[in-house]
């Protein structure tokens, strides 16, 4: 990357960050960190500290790089041909510092810095749809171990001959959510069938959904006349006493019909808390996407349906995986499905940022 391409970039990146804007916010924040009242209210004085830092993070780091290659600018022209190669390192260093801080610009939609609750379930087609999803299931858990995030797992449910009929799990890690929201959807897989003596070609569907963990703080009312807790007996595989004891919880919200179960912990009491979180997510998910609709509606935006649209098709006998939003396209599915899917993810986020022009999704077979 070239000094001129670095130059033009880092003045993009000033708009996207809204450094001017940044700096104002954190002066008021600071001000209230500094007022001694703010601490009689631990948990707002945690999460304005926080915001505090997050937002210092961004405006240290923008002006960190524009003094240097402010200075670069001012010692280039003065530097041999042979010197100049010599500050090759220098330009790519700014370069993946600058790509660092375009990312953060993508992931300041509210609640991107939360745990991710993620669900899969296959679509129609029977045994090779749930191979599907646990093939999924498996790429998100490696995609979590190559982050270094950690995975809870909270319902697990095996398909009747192979598979997983539906998979819950929690990744907690920094921006979890903001991550694996760009996830969210359908996913196709196309490829000769292991499960067909001829090995015909098959093509199945999945379906992924993504929302953010909240917690108590977030006001979300659910009165305990509104549910109704099943307990049952653990099923699935071996698990020292899992499926053995009467600990799998389900939930059930009366006035939505809303459930969630949670089997994967020996403890009832685990169980019963995990499940009452998800479902306290499950509803905040459900308000704040009528918040937005009413919002769009009003400014007359057209926006696009993100959940039971197909997002990406993995062609794995043509060796391809293609964004039918942002037209991204690999060409080492072994790869991705191995956890490697950070390029698709970015992608996808420029794409919900509206910094990608959308892209027709006929496939290419």
């Amino acid at each position: 990357m070239d000094l001129e391409t670095l130059e033009h970039r880092l003045e993009a990146l000033r708009g996207y960050l809204d450094i001017a804007g940044k700096e104002a916010r954190l002066k008021e924040l600071d001000r209230q960190i500094n007022d001694p009242s703010l601490w009689n209210d631990p948990a707002h004085a945690r999460k304005i500290s926080q915001e505090a830092a997050r937002l210092r993070k961004a405006v240290e780091g923008y002006r960190r790089l524009e003094s240097d290659l402010q200075g670069l600018l001012e010692l280039w022209p003065e530097l041999s041909p042979e010197e100049r190669e010599q500050m090759q390192p220098e330009l790519e260093r700014a370069g993946r510092e600058l790509e660092e801080l375009y990312h953060q610009t993508l992931l300041g939609f509210p609640y991107a810095e939360n745990a991710a609750i993620v669900t899969i379930k296959p679509g129609a087609g029977g045994t090779e749809a749930c191979d599907w999803a646990q093939m999924l299931y498996r790429m998100y858990t490696r995609f979590a171990e190559r982050k270094g995030f950690s995975l809870e797992l909270v319902d697990l449910e095996p398909g009747a001959e192979a598979g997983i009929d539906q998979a819950q799990f929690i990744v907690r890690g920094e921006n979890a959510y903001g991550l694996l929201s760009a996830e969210a959807g359908v996913h196709r897989l196309v490829r000769p069938s292991p499960f067909n003596a001829q090995g015909k070609r098959q093509t199945s569907f999945a379906a992924v959904e993504v929302m953010p963990e909240v917690d108590e703080s977030v006001d979300i009312q659910i009165a305990p006349e509104d549910l109704r807790i099943d307990v049952m007996r653990s099923q699935g595989k071996g698990g020292q006493g899992v499926n053995t004891t009467d600990s799998a919880v389900r939930v059930v919200h009366l006035p939505t019909g809303i459930f969630v179960k949670c089997q994967v912990t020996r403890s009832q009491q685990k169980n019963k808390e995990m499940a009452l979180n998800i479902l306290r997510s499950k509803l905040f998910e459900i308000e704040w996407k009528k918040k937005q609709e009413e919002l769009a509606r009003l400014k007359g935006e057209s926006r696009p349906i993100e959940w039971g649209s197909q997002i990406r098709s993995y062609v794995l006998d043509k060796q391809y995986i293609k964004d039918h939003r942002t037209g991204e396209m690999r060409h080492d599915p072994e790869n991705v499905l191995d956890g490697d899917l950070e390029s698709l993810i970015w992608a996808g986020l420029e794409w919900k940022a509206g910094r990608r022009e959308a892209v027709a999704s006929a496939d290419e077979e």
